[in-house]
């Protein structure tokens, strides 16, 4: 037996598949982590619903949910980051739409009109709504969603995940929230309080 491993691992190409597998085993295990995470108990706050980095605050019209103005707060995961995506706000689910799309870089600002996204609309106890949804880039080609309209969601619960690099967008009315992020802002999914609602 060591005379036969010895004879296979003087070969380079045997090597070299083994280390590939090994460094990608290794990832895959990092990339589907999943740490605990502490959930402020504030039923005002707007949590993000994903780790990564602010890279805008705009106004949209929104036509789906809100049918009118509002703010979006867009987050771009790399593939470092953690996937797992999270619910912002307690309350039931009353909207869900899935739509195939086009896979752009999720840096993009296009990426959230154009790609392929599930997008939840939560109303509260209070008739407060958000809305937000999950985006796949260029690499990733898979968004994992396990609510759907009639739901009862709590705030910082997982729901589901992105795979691999990709974006999330955070919509509410902005006359409403006192924003708590800038762009250029790192967040934590479940943790991180985007705004809160006056």
């Amino acid at each position: 037996m060591p005379i036969i491993l010895a004879i296979i691992f003087r070969q380079p190409v045997v090597i070299i598949i083994t280390v590939l597998v090994g460094v990608l085993s290794v990832f895959n295990l990092y990339f589907f982590r999943d740490p605990h995470r502490v959930i402020p108990d504030s039923p005002d706050a707007i949590l993000s619903p994903a780790d990564g980095k602010i890279i805008q605050i705009t106004e949209v019209e929104e036509s789906q949910f809100f049918k009118r103005k509002v703010s979006r707060v867009s987050i771009f995961l790399s593939i470092f980051n953690v996937h797992v995506n999270r619910i912002p706000i307690s309350g039931t689910v009353d909207f869900f739409r899935y739509y195939k799309g086009k896979f752009l870089p999720a840096f993009n600002n296009k990426a959230s009109l154009d790609n392929e996204q599930t997008a939840i609309g939560i109303i509260d106890s209070g008739g407060r709504k958000v809305m937000f949804t999950q985006i796949a880039g260029i690499i990733a080609r898979r968004i994992v969603c396990e609510v759907r309209e009639g739901h009862r969601v709590k705030a910082g619960e997982r729901m589901g995940m992105i795979r691999y690099g990709s974006r999330a967008d955070v919509y509410f009315p902005g006359e409403e929230v006192k924003l708590r992020v800038k762009v250029g802002d790192k967040v934590i999914g479940g943790e991180t309080v985007i705004g809160v609602f006056q």
